[in-house]
């Protein structure tokens, strides 16, 4: 078996452990203790002793041992450019709705990995299928407590799941889940809903089969799927109307009714889209218990406008904003509601800030979510005369949109003020040219984060909603 795995360091946090013993960024851990490492999960284990002694490879390609003082369970303080040192594990499956499958060709490489790494669902909340897991893999998991996972369920049924995930052993999906739970393991669950592939009958079943193991599914989200237009090739499938779209919501909230009053939770959630395409209110706050499927495009709306609503109360009424007139670019579903809340704010401020709706001419029109928005779409659709705020859900992590086209290169093209906001607070502070204070922090940051041991993702993930 191949042990020559490196975690090359992006970042030594300054006085740490690490610093404090001369390891320093651009080199690369080898093993700690003598045993290869093959992800941060393995660091956070095997450094959590005295003196731990690291095998670093420098710049230069040498090897050194560095014995590392430090207090048990203190922090070695390093970050690594992957979350994995053995390589990503790639999905086998081919699913008929894979939106990597549907992915534009000709991007970077890291959009079209089709990952399915138990290890990036325990410390990212990446969604996994168990349909590639191997027994070593089962029994890591389980001896290491790896606690919730988040779940690729898509439906109960064996026969469906193995017609949608075209992989014979995706029909065990019920029985890898038991054998989870049977160690104790939570899970989140995932369904991308296709109408007429695992909606209706197969739809109740799902629900079913997870309420009834409700004491280990934390909670169950149901997503409609994105279809890009890029379709060479690939399985013909249907979207969501509003009659559907409609049916769904009517089905759902009776079984969350049912749910919070035997659960004490609502348990069963949906994606957004649905409301907005059945043009039906969504729940309130409350029914969405603490947001514990955010990034997974549920209840972002309605934190949205929580986060909004304290800020508006934060705020006096007789601030003067230096400027007037941004614009707000958003995807097609979210420009409806949020031109509700910019108007009251122009109201009460007596500005003229605008949001624009940005049709996605580089996927197609079908897909309407700001998380999938490309520079180019923006830059062509947005008028020329005002400031920007841009949305921080359409850039990555390295300020690149979808479209590969670099954050700089867009201001450049631009020519004009660019702002980034990161959710309400932060853009209604923009508005108002006022700096975050530490109660729009804890606003912004007040939803459960998901785990992080000091590692960047090395694969990307597309946010679909806004």
């Amino acid at each position: 078996m191949e042990t020559n795995w490196e975690g090359k360091i992006c970042s030594v946090r300054k006085h740490s452990a690490a610093d404090n013993a001369g390891i320093r960024a651009g080199e690369s851990l080898c093993a700690v203790n003598g045993m290869p490492m093959r992800d941060i999960l393995d660091v956070s284990f095997a450094a959590a002793d005295f003196e731990p002694l690291l095998s670093v490879k420098g710049t230069d390609g040498s090897v050194r041992e560095v014995r590392v003082s430090k207090a048990i369970d203190e922090e070695l303080g390093l970050s690594f450019e992957s979350a994995v040192f053995d390589k990503v594990r790639i999905c086998h499956n081919h699913c008929v709705f894979c939106f990597v499958d549907r992915m534009i060709p000709g991007l970077r490489k890291g959009l079209y990995i089709r990952d399915d790494d138990y290890r990036l669902s325990f410390l990212y909340g990446n969604f996994v299928t168990l349909t590639n897991l191997t027994e070593d893999d089962f029994d890591r998991i389980i001896r290491n407590h790896m606690s919730p996972l988040y779940v690729s369920v898509h439906a109960t049924d064996p026969q469906v799941r193995q017609a949608m995930m075209k992989n014979w052993h995706s029909g065990e999906i019920m029985e890898k889940l038991q054998r989870l739970f049977a160690a104790g393991i939570h899970i989140h669950a995932q369904i991308v809903c296709c109408p007429g592939w695992n909606d209706g009958t197969v739809l109740e079943k799902s629900y079913r089969d997870l309420v009834a193991l409700s004491d280990y599914v934390e909670d169950m989200a149901i997503v409609p799927v994105g279809i890009t237009k890029n379709k060479k090739g690939l399985p013909d499938l249907n979207l969501f109307t509003r009659e559907s779209a409609a049916a769904v919501v009517e089905t759902v909230t009776r079984w969350q009714e049912d749910c919070r009053r035997r659960l004490g939770r609502s348990f069963v959630y949906l994606g957004d889209e649905f409301y907005i395409l059945a043009n039906q209110k969504m729940p309130p706050v409350d029914w969405y218990d603490g947001f514990p499927q955010l990034e997974n495009g549920i209840g972002l709306t309605q934190n949205f406008l929580s986060e909004w609503e304290k800020a508006v109360r934060r705020h006096r009424d007789d601030l003067h904003p230096a400027h007037k007139d941004y614009v707000i670019p958003v995807g097609v579903s979210a420009a409806t509601l949020l031109q509700q809340v910019i108007q009251e704010f122009n109201f009460r401020y007596h500005t003229n800030n605008r949001i624009i709706p940005v049709v996605n001419d580089f996927f197609g029109h079908t897909v309407n979510v700001t998380g999938l928005l490309t520079g180019t779409d923006i830059l062509a659709q947005l008028p020329k005369e005002a400031p920007v705020i841009l949305p921080a859900v359409v850039l990555n992590q390295d300020n690149l949109f979808l479209d590969d086209m670099p954050l700089d290169e867009f201001i450049r093209r631009r020519g004009r003020d660019v702002r980034i906001a990161k959710g309400a607070a932060e853009l209604y502070n923009l508005l108002l040219e006022q700096p975050l204070s530490h109660k729009d922090i804890t606003a912004r940051n007040s939803v459960p984060e998901r785990k992080t041991i000091s590692a960047k993702n090395n694969t990307e993930y597309v946010k679909q909603f806004s």
